[in-house]
């Protein structure tokens, strides 16, 4: 009996500190931009704004899928919830409804700087609000905060080999980090409620988003600099696009327009609907309760493919092709034309011409060509770029097999950082990961706020195809 009582007080023992455990980082975190006790007071508001959408209109439907798009990239199928952002054809993105010139207007900067800090971008992709100045540099103190990077994650960095790819590295790093996840320990303990899971979810986003920028540039450090000066320390009067340039070199950390460049770049990279692969994987393997580590290192692996996050390299490459074969500066409009279809002509592609959605020029693309325009206007390369802006699409019109022949994002971002100096161009789409786990990680919490389940479409096989 007496051992019975034992076993009894110990169970009820062991479930109270395991219930501590599970709220710890609920009660304890930071919350110095105020976006967790936002998202308290907007949840239960978007919560029964769905629950009243459903109970209306739950049965409606939303498209047919034809079986060409079964077998095409599932193209065009509305099959998803994407609340950080939206990819209208004409207009061109939007984040939580605000256009990119918006964003630039309205969101946050630097002192004396011109272009939007990512991390009011953040606080708008999270709470759908425009965050105040104070709000802006609090969220930009506790990310300073959040950014110690774990011991093991240094050693392991430091002792990747040199010949690794970048984005290898990332994605591992961010992987090995996992220790660190607040919804893993709480989940784990068994206690923690479902109506829970987005605050442990904000912890785990806003510790990621904070340490992305510092293992990124530790990885650049380590594989294009000897390893030297590695960890350098996050300040917390810095925003963190300072503090990254600061991390990646003296070199950038020294140059306030590479400053501004790093904040466009990372604002205009980070979110953009919810069906290219790394914000879809993020959303899939988070859909199994995985943790924001999971979610975003299976991301990355899928931004590390050829057909997403390596585009703008390729376009780099065919810009720099093109160079080389017209010599220096000044271009004409005929002699691009005649270049570029003699690759059309050899049965190559134009890369950086064209998008899935967009059938207008990338707005994304306009804001680094009015970035060039105002910072570097006598760069060769830029004037290269802006000679193919004006000739390429009458080209590829002439030409007739592209549906949309203005150009999109990755026609732009190689030449700004080349300008620079940043000329390591396989660390380019470690760029791209650090921009997006600030849109992947938003649309996560939000996914736990409204309870989104596993996710589980439907397949079925070409002979099941044929026959029915």
């Amino acid at each position: 009996t007496n051992s019975k009582m034992l076993t009894s007080q110990f169970s009820r023992s062991l479930a109270r500190s395991q219930t501590a455990f599970a709220y710890r980082a609920i009660s304890t975190s930071s919350d110095k931009a105020g976006i967790k006790n936002r998202l308290t007071e907007l949840i239960p508001q978007w919560q029964a704004e769905i629950k009243a959408f459903r109970a209306e209109k739950g049965s409606k439907v939303l498209g047919d899928v034809t079986v060409d798009q079964a077998y095409m990239g599932m193209r065009g199928v509305k099959s998803m919830v994407w609340e950080t952002s939206l990819l209208d054809s004409e207009e061109g993105i939007r984040f939580r409804g605000l256009s990119i010139p918006q964003c630039q207007e309205m969101l946050p900067k630097a002192p004396g700087g011109q272009e939007p800090l990512p991390e009011a971008l953040l606080y708008l992709l999270i709470t759908g609000e425009v965050p105040t100045e104070a709000q802006t540099k609090a969220l930009s103190e506790e990310l300073a905060s959040r950014a110690e990077i774990p011991e093991h994650t240094r050693k392991m960095i430091e002792n990747f080999p040199k010949t690794l790819h970048p984005m290898t590295q990332f994605s591992s790093a961010i992987l090995s980090m996992q220790s660190e996840s607040e919804f893993a320990k709480a989940y784990s303990s068994g206690t923690l409620r479902k109506a829970d899971y987005w605050q442990v979810t904000l912890e785990d986003a806003l510790n990621l988003i904070a340490k992305a920028p510092g293992v990124a540039a530790a990885i650049y450090r380590s594989t294009y600099k000897n390893g030297t000066d590695m960890w350098a320390p996050n300040d917390a009067s810095l925003d963190m696009s300072a503090n990254f340039c600061n991390q990646l070199g003296s070199e950038y950390g020294g140059n306030e327009q590479f400053k501004e460049l790093m904040r466009l770049y990372l604002t205009i990279h980070s979110d953009h609907e919810g069906g290219n692969v790394s914000a879809h994987t993020v959303h899939l393997v988070g859909s199994a309760l995985s943790d924001s580590y999971y979610s975003l290192a299976a991301g990355m692996c899928g931004l590390a493919g050829p057909l997403h996050g390596l585009a703008n390299q390729e376009c780099l490459s065919f810009q720099k092709a093109m160079m080389d074969k017209l010599g220096s500066p000044p271009y004409s409009a005929d002699a691009v034309r005649q270049a570029t279809w003699d690759v059309l002509n050899a049965g190559q592609v134009v890369p950086g011409y064209g998008h899935a959605v967009l059938r207008k020029t990338d707005p994304r693309y306009a804001c680094q060509r009015e970035f060039a325009q105002k910072h570097m206007p006598n760069d060769p390369l830029f004037q290269l770029v802006s000679r193919q802006y004006e000739v390429i699409p009458q080209v590829l019109t002439e030409h007739g097999k592209t549906k949309n022949p203005w150009p999109n994002v990755d026609a732009h971002s190689g030449c700004l950082l080349q300008h620079y100096g940043f000329v390591e161009q396989n660390f380019y789409t470690v760029l791209f990961g650090v921009s997006r786990a600030i849109g992947t990680l938003s649309q996560l919490v939000i996914d736990r706020a409204l309870g989104l389940p596993l996710e589980r479409p439907k397949s079925y096989t070409t002979r099941w195809l044929i026959e029915n």
